[in-house]
């Protein structure tokens, strides 16, 4: 088998059995032409079924020099793929790939926003208007709880428990959690409620949303 027709059958096989979308067969496709390349450019005449982990070894070890760990764990994700597609097509009965760990990469921490930047957001909110009390109540609860916005838009007022200095918090997989609450909180959300929320046409069924 020729590296040409593994790829025309590859190509088939993600968009037939496994309905990928044309993006995504192309990154799959692109990971084999850089490994094809790599043999190209060695004189290695190794096909589809006969490379060996050596040589894929060898490929790696020459592409980690060029390309970050992320691109060079999405190679390594590729070329198993393509491999454990040979296996599944009886073409091979192993795969080059499997004593091949992709790096560790860690997880990217979200940014967050500085005390001076929420400071900033909190001092831009208009207050001559009733929803400024509001957004404030939001903003303040938010930070000040270290709430999701999900979180924070469902929060009920039974779930505010002002004279325990807690509100209780539904998240993911509605998980229960109580939180502390400041004295600054509890003032800017008591101030919405009984200076804006009080006036407004609540809708039946929302009686009991905070925000």
């Amino acid at each position: 088998m020729k590296w040409k027709q593994a790829q025309q059958d590859y190509q088939h096989y993600l968009k037939i059995e496994r309905g990928l979308a044309q993006n995504s067969i192309n990154n799959y496709t692109l990971d084999v032409e850089k490994l094809i390349l790599f043999l190209q450019q060695n004189d290695l005449n190794n096909g589809p079924v006969q490379i060996q982990k050596e040589t894929v070894q060898q490929f790696i070890y020459e592409i980690a020099k060029k390309v970050n760990q992320r691109s060079q764990a999405r190679i390594i994700s590729g070329l198993k793929s393509f491999f454990n597609y040979l296996i599944f097509e009886d073409y091979r009965t192993d795969n080059p790939m499997d004593l091949i760990e992709s790096p560790k990469i860690g997880r990217k921490l979200p940014d967050t926003l500085s005390e001076a930047e929420i400071n900033n957001l909190i001092h831009a909110i208009d207050l001559s208007k009733p929803e400024g009390e509001r957004n404030r109540a939001m903003l303040e609860t938010l930070y000040g709880c270290g709430l999701r916005v999900s979180e924070l838009v469902n929060l009920q007022i039974s779930d505010l428990y002002f004279e325990e200095d807690f509100i209780k918090v539904t998240g993911k997989g509605d998980k229960q959690r109580f939180v502390p609450i400041s004295e600054i909180n509890k003032k800017y959300i008591t101030i919405y409620r009984k200076e804006v929320r009080i006036h407004q046409n609540v809708q039946k069924g929302s009686d009991d949303i905070l925000f």
